[in-house]
C-alpha cells in the first residue's frame, strides 16, 4: 500500500465514521464516495470498522485502567466498554446490526473471531482470565452484558441537547483515607 493509498483509506474510514455517527442507523455505508473504491467490499470496510472499535476499546480500558487505578478491575473495564461505545455510538451500531443479521456466513464467523479478541481482551484486563485461557472469551462476554445492560445507545453526547454531565465518581476507601490523611497534615 502506497503513502497515498493509506492516507486516502484513512480519510475514507474517517468519512464512514462521521456518517455512522450522525446516522447511527446501523447500516455500513457502502455508497459514500471513495468507499467502494477504498475498501472493495462491505466485509473488509467491516473488517476495518471492527478493527477501530478493538483498539479504541483496548485505549479506553488503559486510560480507565491508568487513570483511576481502580481496586475493581471488572468496574473499570465494564466503565471503559460503556464510554467507548458512548463515543462511537454509529460504529456500535453497525458491528451490533451486523451480527444481528450478517450478509454471510463469511460475515458472521469474521465477527464471532472478532468479538471473542475483544471478549479476551476484557476478560484479561479484568484480571478474570489468561488470554491464553479457553475460557477468556466466555468471561468476556460476560463482562461485556454487564456493561450493555447500563449502556444507553440513544443517549446525548457532550455538547447535544440533552446531554447530563455524569455523576461524580464515588471515591474509594483509599481515596478518602488519602484525601483526610492530607487535609490533616
Amino acid at each position: 500500500m502506497t503513502w497515498d493509498a493509506f492516507h486516502r483509506r484513512g480519510e475514507v474510514l474517517r468519512n464512514v465514521l462521521e456518517h455512522a455517527e450522525t446516522h447511527r442507523d446501523g447500516a455500513l455505508p457502502m455508497e459514500l464516495p471513495g468507499v467502494a473504491e477504498t475498501f472493495g467490499d462491505e466485509l473488509t470496510l467491516l473488517g476495518a470498522l471492527q478493527l477501530r472499535w478493538h483498539t479504541r476499546l483496548a485505549g479506553a480500558i488503559e486510560r480507565e485502567l491508568m487513570g483511576q487505578q481502580p481496586v475493581d478491575l471488572e468496574s473499570a473495564v465494564t466503565t471503559a466498554w460503556r464510554k467507548n461505545a458512548t463515543e462511537l455510538a454509529g460504529l456500535r451500531a453497525i458491528l451490533d446490526a451486523c451480527t444481528e443479521s450478517p450478509a454471510s456466513e463469511e460475515m458472521a464467523a469474521m465477527l464471532e473471531k472478532a468479538h471473542g479478541k475483544d471478549w479476551t481482551l476484557m476478560a484479561a484486563m479484568a484480571g478474570k482470565a489468561s488470554p491464553a485461557d479457553h475460557v477468556a472469551a466466555r468471561v468476556g462476554r460476560a463482562i461485556e452484558q454487564q456493561a450493555r445492560e447500563a449502556y444507553r445507545p440513544g443517549a446525548a453526547r457532550p455538547g447535544e441537547p440533552g446531554h447530563r454531565r455524569a455523576a461524580p465518581a464515588r471515591q474509594s476507601l483509599l481515596e478518602r483515607v488519602k484525601a483526610h490523611l492530607h487535609l490533616a497534615a
